[in-house]
C-alpha cells in the first residue's frame, strides 16, 4: 500500500467517524420510547358480570389483569396502569370518575355527534356487530371515561379483560360455546390499523395454548367491532391509542371449574398475553 493511499484511507475513516458520531440519532419509539399501557379488568365489585357457580367475572379479569401487570411491570420499558386491584377501583381513577363526570358525559355526546353525522353523510359505513350486553349508564360514563383518560395521558395500548358468556338457565349452566376471542376497532376508526396489529400478536401468542372461539359471529377468533366503548366506540379513541378486549375463554368451561386449573389458566393467559404485547411493540427484540 503507497504511502498517499494510507493517507486517504485514514482520512476517510475517521471523517466517516466524526459523521456519525455527531448524526443526530433517529428517533425509535421501539427503542427508546417507555410505552404506556392501561389495564381494564372488565367490570366491578358491583357489576361482576358472567358467573359460573360462585366464579364471578370480574373477580377472574383481576386476576389475570393483575399478573399482566405483574410481568409488564418488570420491564423497564413499560409504564403500565391498572383501573382496579383488590380494594376497588386505584385511587387515579376513583377521583377521576366523579370529578371529570360532566366532561366525560360531553367528550361521549360530541363523538357521537361526529359519527351520526358521518352516517347521515354515508362517509361512515354502519355494520352488523357481534351481540353484547347492553351496559348502563354508570358502565358506560366509565368505559368513555377510561377512553377519555387515555387519550389525555398519551396511552399507547389499552387491554381489556374479559371472560365470555351468554344466557343460560341458571349460573351453574354448562354452554356449547368454548374458546377465545380478541375484540379490536373497525376498520372505519383511526386506531383500527395499529390495533389491528396488537391484535393479532396477541391472538398468535394466545392460539398456541388455546383454540379461537366457536361461536359463529368470533369465528376466526379476530373480530372487529363498531359497538364496543372499550375499544373506541363512535372513536372515543385517538388514532395513537390502540385497543383490544380479550374474552379469554368462556367462563364454564372446565379449566376453571377448578381451583387449581384455574389459577395455572390466569397465569398462562397472562404470560401468552404479555408476550404478545411484548412483540407487538419491540418486534426485534
Amino acid at each position: 500500500m503507497n504511502r498517499s493511499f494510507a493517507k486517504l484511507l485514514i482520512f476517510l475513516i475517521f471523517s466517516l467517524a466524526f459523521f456519525l458520531f455527531f448524526l443526530p440519532a433517529k428517533a425509535d419509539t421501539s427503542v427508546n420510547k417507555i410505552i404506556k399501557i392501561l389495564l381494564v379488568p372488565g367490570h366491578d365489585n358491583q357489576v361482576w358480570g358472567a358467573q359460573y357457580g360462585n366464579t364471578k367475572e370480574a373477580d377472574m379479569t383481576l386476576a389475570v389483569a393483575t399478573e399482566i401487570y405483574n410481568i409488564l411491570k418488570l420491564d423497564k420499558r413499560f409504564d403500565v396502569h391498572i383501573t382496579r386491584d383488590k380494594n376497588g377501583y386505584t385511587k387515579e381513577f376513583a377521583d377521576y370518575f366523579p370529578a371529570q363526570k360532566d366532561a366525560i358525559l360531553t367528550f361521549e355526546q360530541s363523538a357521537k355527534k361526529v359519527i351520526l353525522n358521518k352516517i347521515s353523510k354515508g362517509s361512515f359505513i354502519q355494520k352488523i356487530n357481534t351481540p353484547h350486553h347492553k351496559v348502563t349508564e354508570d358502565i358506560a360514563l366509565r368505559l368513555y371515561g377510561f377512553n377519555k383518560w387515555a387519550n389525555e395521558n398519551g396511552i399507547d395500548a389499552v387491554i381489556h379483560v374479559h371472560f365470555n358468556d351468554y344466557p343460560l338457565p341458571n349460573k351453574w349452566s354448562i354452554g356449547q360455546y368454548k374458546g377465545f376471542a380478541v375484540y379490536m376497532p373497525d376498520t372505519q376508526f383511526t386506531n383500527a390499523k395499529e390495533s389491528a396489529k396488537l391484535a393479532t400478536d396477541i391472538f398468535t401468542q394466545l392460539h398456541k395454548k388455546y383454540s379461537p372461539s366457536n361461536y359463529k359471529q368470533e369465528k376466526g377468533g379476530l373480530v372487529s367491532d363498531q359497538k364496543l366503548i372499550a375499544i373506541g366506540a363512535y372513536g372515543t379513541l385517538s388514532a395513537s391509542v390502540r385497543s383490544v378486549l380479550i374474552e379469554y375463554s368462556y367462563i364454564y368451561e372446565k379449566m376453571f371449574r377448578v381451583k387449581s386449573t384455574r389459577l395455572e389458566a390466569y397465569q398462562n393467559m397472562a404470560n401468552l398475553t404479555a408476550t404478545g404485547i411484548e412483540n407487538y411493540f419491540f418486534p426485534n427484540k
